[in-house]
């Protein structure tokens, strides 16, 4: 195999199995603990879960027997919620899309947008998901964004390079921070186990908590906190990580 060009199969374990391991278990049963108890989520609530990823939450609240509307815009990940949801019969609507022009005549009673997926996309792609969750929200209904690039993080905690070993492979990573807009360009060299390397470019674009929450203003939402540890620690900069609650006018 070529030293760049790892093919599908060797990018469909990838894509798999790297979340899950920087994203340890414990912390989806946390996170989904503290969702189902302060949003007062019960066995007929509906929950949009936006750039959903592998189905982390989606599956954890649906094995509560909550409904849960699962969309993002990769194949792999809609394919593994929906064979998970049919084996186990979970209320779970997996669905392949645009995330920026989702559109429902559904009324949610929360939207997700977890696991620093926000952070995927320009402003103005983030302005239309945040409309997109506020359309689908009842009146009174809530929103939760997790993230750990924001500016209030980054910029405490920024480091240019970096090196791991994730799920059998192992990253070399050069980010800078770079403006107009503000975001972070990270390059990462992954190497497989076999030697074959691929070299990806990915960008983080970073907002601060005042730029989010005029957004989530403009989109008829008003932030209710901002957590570090969701329901028990307010966040302060340079935590690692942030949740944002929001709620729908």
């Amino acid at each position: 195999m070529s030293s760049s060009n790892i093919n599908d199969t060797y990018f469909d374990g990838y894509y798999k199995h790297i979340w899950k391991a920087v994203i340890p278990a414990e912390l989806t049963v946390k996170e989904t603990d503290f969702i189902i108890s302060y949003f007062n989520l019960t066995e007929n609530a509906k929950v949009l879960d936006l750039m959903c990823g592998y189905g982390r939450h989606a599956l954890a609240l649906a094995n509560k027997g909550i409904n849960v509307t699962a969309v993002d815009n990769l194949q792999e990940y809609i394919s593994e919620i929906q064979d998970e949801a049919a084996k186990a019969n979970l209320p779970v609507n997996a669905l392949l899309g645009d995330v920026c022009n989702f559109k429902t005549a559904q009324v949610f009673d929360l939207a997700l947008c977890m696991g620093n997926s926000l952070n995927f996309f320009d402003a103005a792609d983030t302005a239309n998901i945040l409309s997109t969750a506020a359309a689908a929200l009842k009146k009174g209904g809530h929103l939760l964004i997790n993230s750990w690039s924001v500016a209030e993080i980054v910029f405490k905690n920024f480091k240019p390079k970096g090196w791991d070993n994730i799920a059998g492979y192992k990253f070399l990573t050069d980010s800078k921070i770079l403006f107009h807009p503000t975001r972070i360009e990270t390059e990462s060299i992954i190497i497989a186990a076999d030697g074959a390397t691929e070299t990806k470019t990915a960008i983080d674009y970073i907002f601060s908590l005042n730029e989010i929450e005029k957004m989530l203003h403009t989109a008829g939402m008003r932030v209710k906190e901002f957590y570090s540890i969701p329901g028990k620690k307010k966040f302060t900069i340079g935590e690692p990580r942030l949740y944002i609650v929001a709620e729908k006018l």
